[in-house]
C-alpha cells in the first residue's frame, strides 16, 4: 500500500502524461500527412529514444519471453488503432475523434467480464444505448450541415479505434502482470505497431480509403511528427503506464477522463472546431456514458473464474 504522499506523486504523474496526450492530435493534424504515414513515423521516432532510455535506465525487467511476446502483439493491435483513430481526426475533427476512442472503457469493462469474469454492474446496461444513439448523432445522419469532412467515415473511424484500443489496453494489461519497467513496455508495444502500421501501409488500399506511407522527409511535417514521438508516445505513454496500475480506481479514473476532456478544449480553442448541435448532444451522451461506466461500472471477479 502507498502513502498519501507517493499516491500524490503518482496523480501528478498520470495527470501530467494524461496532459501530454491530449496534444497528440493537434500535433499530428499540424504535420500534414496521411493517417497511416503520421502513425508510423510517430512510431518509428520514439524507437530509438526508448531504446536509449531502456538501456540509460537499465532497470530489471523479470517479464518472460511470452510476456514480450504479448507486448509486442499488442502493440501491433495499437497499430490498426492509430490507423483508425487518425482517420477519423481526418473526418470528424479531434475532439469528437477523440471522445469516440475513449468509448473504449466500455468495451474493455465487457471484454474483462467475458475474459476474466470481472462482471460489471447495471450501469453498463444504461451507458450502451447512450453511446449508440450519441454515435448516430455525431454521424450526422439527420442533421443538415454536421461538422467535418465525412462525419459518417469519422464515426467508424472512431469505433475501429475505440475496438482495437480496448483489446491493446487488455492485452498490454495481461503482458505486464509483474508491473515491469514502463520503458521496456513502451519499447516493446512501439516497435510492434511500427511493424502492424508497415505492412498496412507498405501498399494502397484505396477501396478502404487508406492510403501507403509516403516515405518523402519534409519540413515542418517530420519535425510535428517527431515533437509527436517525443511528447506522447515516449513522455506521455511512459507516464500513464507507470502511474495508472499504481494509482486507486477512483484516481485513475479521474486521469483517463482527463485527456479527452482536453482533447476537446484544444480542438475548440486552438483549431477553431464547431461541432454542430446534434453532434454536441452526441458527445454529451457519449462523455456521460464514459463517466458512468469510467466511476461507477465497477466489477467484481466472479469466483468460479480462473485467473
Amino acid at each position: 500500500m502507498t502513502a498519501p504522499a507517493d499516491d500524490r506523486r503518482i496523480m501528478l504523474i498520470a495527470l501530467a502524461g494524461a496532459s501530454v496526450l491530449s496534444f497528440a492530435p493537434l500535433l499530428y493534424i499540424q504535420s500534414e500527412t496521411t493517417p497511416i504515414t503520421g502513425a508510423f513515423f510517430r512510431m518509428v521516432y520514439a524507437i530509438p529514444i526508448l531504446f536509449i532510455l531502456v538501456l540509460y535506465l537499465n532497470r530489471e525487467d523479470k517479464r518472460s519471453f511470452k510476456s514480450r511476446i504479448l507486448t509486442f502483439v499488442a502493440g501491433i493491435l495499437l497499430a490498426i488503432d492509430f490507423a483508425g483513430y487518425h482517420s477519423a481526426i481526418d473526418y470528424i475533427g479531434s475532439g469528437i475523434a477523440t471522445l469516440i476512442g475513449n468509448s473504449q472503457v466500455i468495451i474493455v469493462t465487457l471484454v474483462s467480464w467475458w475474459l476474466f469474469g470481472e462482471r460489471p454492474n447495471r450501469m453498463i446496461l444504461l451507458a450502451l444505448p447512450m453511446v449508440m444513439i450519441g454515435l448516430v448523432f455525431i454521424a450526422g445522419i439527420w442533421d443538415d450541415e454536421p461538422y467535418g469532412e465525412d462525419p459518417l467515415k469519422g464515426v467508424i473511424g472512431g469505433i475501429v479505434a475505440a475496438i482495437f484500443y480496448s483489446s491493446f489496453l487488455i492485452l498490454y494489461r495481461y503482458s505486464n502482470r509483474i508491473q515491469a519497467p514502463s520503458s521496456n513496455l513502451q519499447f516493446d508495444a512501439t516497435i510492434g505497431a511500427a511493424i502492424g502500421l508497415l505492412l498496412v501501409g507498405i501498399a494502397p488500399l484505396k477501396r478502404l480509403d487508406i492510403e501507403p506511407i509516403d516515405f518523402t522527409m519534409n519540413w515542418p511535417g517530420h519535425g510535428w511528427l517527431f515533437l509527436l514521438a517525443i511528447s506522447c508516445q515516449v513522455i506521455g505513454w511512459i507516464a500513464i503506464t507507470f502511474a495508472l496500475p499504481r494509482l486507486p480506481a477512483a484516481h485513475t479514473s479521474f486521469a483517463v477522463l482527463l485527456q479527452p476532456v482536453l482533447t476537446i478544449v484544444w480542438g475548440v480553442i486552438l483549431l477553431s472546431e464547431q461541432p454542430s448541435l446534434q453532434q454536441i448532444v452526441g458527445m454529451a451522451l457519449i462523455f456521460s456514458a464514459i463517466i458512468a461506466v469510467t466511476l461507477f461500472g465497477e466489477s467484481q471477479t466472479e469466483k468460479h473464474n480462473l485467473n
